[in-house]
């Protein structure tokens, strides 16, 4: 299999400059439309009661990216697939999490809370994370040539995807609450099917790789976003959190935004549509939307004991 695998890192996927402008466009928009449901009060609260989130938040940028290079030193990938991953445990949670987390009988208020301290915090923690355990990585495998990591460019790229559209929206939710109130849940809908187009439009031109390698990558995948899942729910039952809150860390540490990475990944100035890496964001993005639902799914049958 690892041989087979090695294939992919050569691999230079085909992306037209239109078609990364529309992922940009893309992802832009459904931050924004996370950006509207971003509510002052909710920080409030977390001041006062700030231990679950400050375990998400652990869970998802310390715990997670850590383990890993752990997965990663165990069952050695081939580079691109390993950095593909990292990436992706560096980026914040998904749009999707707090859809999920309903669906799941979780905190929403929590789930909500935890994606906008992610999104505001990956503007600074996604580029240092991959620069970091990426680095890491790279000095711990036998690489002929040591990886590039251009953590400026990144964050320049994180800065202008995910920061703007954030500010626009929490200025458009503060300047015009009714309107908010109106569009949040058609915007939040609408952003699903678009994350669906844009996983699709990411692989279209490239299907015929995708169909080729899945088999080699989708097992990967599986497990770790598994160890995602994992870590989310270990550490809320380590620190005996209510049920409702193992639920909403669960799903949110399991839940990552590898849209986010594939904008990065297709960035000509960082990594220009490296194979492995792209092949490990594009089904991160369909495989942990089939993972939460099925969770959310089992927990909804589930009675709440706490």
């Amino acid at each position: 299999m690892n041989e087979a695998l090695k294939v992919i890192d050569g691999i230079q996927l085909n992306f037209s400059p239109e078609g990364l402008i529309f992922l940009n466009i893309t992802l832009a928009f459904i931050m924004f439309g996370v950006a509207l449901e971003i509510k002052v009060e909710r920080f409030k609260k977390i001041i006062l009661s700030p231990k679950s989130v400050i375990l998400g938040v652990i869970a998802q940028f310390i715990l997670l990216p850590a383990l890993t290079l752990i997965l990663v030193l165990i069952i050695r990938p081939t580079p691109s697939i390993a950095l593909g991953m990292i990436l992706v445990a560096s980026c914040p949670g998904g749009n999707i999490s707090n859809f999920i987390t309903g669906l799941a009988r979780g905190n929403i208020a929590l789930s909500v809370s935890l994606t906008a301290i992610a999104d505001l915090s990956a503007i600074f923690m996604t580029p240092f994370n991959f620069a970091f355990w990426g680095s890491l990585y790279s000095a711990s495998s036998t690489l002929i040539v040591p990886i590039e990591i251009d953590p400026v460019q990144m964050f320049k790229t994180v800065i202008i995807i995910l920061g703007i559209p954030l500010g626009i929206g929490l200025y458009f939710a503060w300047k015009f609450p009714v309107i908010t109130q109106k569009i949040t849940k058609p915007i939040k809908i609408l952003s699903i099917i678009i994350f669906i187009v844009y996983i699709v439009v990411a692989l279209a031109s490239n299907f015929t790789y995708f169909l080729k390698y899945i088999h080699l990558i989708a097992f990967i995948v599986l497990i770790h976003n598994a160890l995602a899942l994992f870590t989310g729910y270990s550490i809320s039952r380590l620190f005996k959190l209510s049920q409702i809150d193992k639920r909403s860390i669960t799903i949110e540490t399991g839940i990552q935004n590898s849209g986010l990475g594939l904008v990065l990944i297709f960035n000509p100035k960082l990594f220009d549509g490296l194979g492995g890496m792209a092949f490990i964001a594009a089904w991160w993005g369909i495989w942990h939307i089939i993972a939460g639902l099925v969770i959310a799914t089992f927990w909804s049958r589930k009675p709440i004991n706490n």
